[in-house]
């Protein structure tokens, strides 16, 4: 028996392992990066506020005739140069947070791909099979276990057409396990097929010549289940008694419920 959670198996991570390092690394050198890419942005615009004021000022020499032609060229260039130095390290601050959320992504995938190589039961259930030994390399898709969820245990029954016609979605039943005739277990009907079939050929039914049937789920309740989890045992043979149509009688006193305490 496993728990809701219980860990199965565990593949090795070594190897991705190893790629989270070199992700984590690289994570860390963007961050770095995108530090020092924003010290040259201050560094650019502090330049490029002083180029500015510069230029503002020999413009306005040059407009009272005090400064050259060539003085104001000189300074305009380099004005143009600190602004294009600016735009150059805004863009390579913007290059570093792309690098940075590449990398975080990275190191997510691989997490996720760790996280993966961890099984854990879904359901609270019985190990019915260990399909794969410690050590063994398993494909994509391998099956590692076989675990039977025991809320969910139901009896497939076969009914001819007659009878499988007048069968509800949701109607009372009871099954006796040819294991433990002396208990009665109360079910409900959940699945009738749409279409007939031929019957199996371990089925047995009352008379042999019925070719076709209809195939019935008749569901235990998995509160139930769930009370008497420990005794719950799955391909297990046995009888299911229906109630078909309305207005039926009760159940006679060999059919009322009697369940393990």
């Amino acid at each position: 028996m496993v728990s809701t959670g219980q860990v199965l198996a565990r593949m090795d991570t070594a190897d991705l392992e190893a790629q989270r390092r070199a992700a984590e690394a690289e994570f860390a050198k963007a961050r770095e990066d995108r530090a020092v890419a924003v010290n040259v942005v201050a560094q650019r615009k502090a330049d490029a506020n002083l180029a500015r004021a510069e230029l503002a000022r020999v413009e306005a020499l040059f407009e009272k005739k005090v400064a050259s032609t060539q003085s104001l060229d000189q300074v305009r260039a380099r004005s143009e140069s600190a602004e294009a130095g600016l735009r150059v390290a805004s863009g390579n601050v913007d290059a570093a947070e792309a690098s940075i959320r590449s990398a975080e992504a990275n190191v997510a995938r691989i997490q996720t791909d760790i996280d993966d190589s961890t099984l854990i039961a879904p359901v609270r259930g019985r190990v019915l099979y260990r399909l794969a030994e410690p050590g063994e390399v398993l494909a994509a898709g391998g099956k590692v276990v076989t675990l039977l969820d025991l809320t969910d245990v139901y009896m497939t029954i076969f009914l001819p057409t007659a009878e499988a016609g007048r069968v509800r979605i949701g109607s009372e039943a009871r099954l006796v396990l040819d294991a433990a005739p002396e208990f009665v277990i109360p079910a409900t009907v959940s699945f009738v097929a749409p279409e007939a079939q031929f019957t199996p050929k371990e089925v047995e039914t009352r008379t042999e010549r019925e070719k076709l049937m209809f195939r019935i789920k008749v569901q235990v309740d998995p509160g139930l289940l769930e009370q008497h989890i420990e005794d719950v045992k799955t391909g297990l043979p046995g009888v299911a008694y229906l109630r078909i149509g309305p207005g039926l009688p009760k159940w006679p006193a060999s059919l009322k419920v009697r369940l393990p305490e």
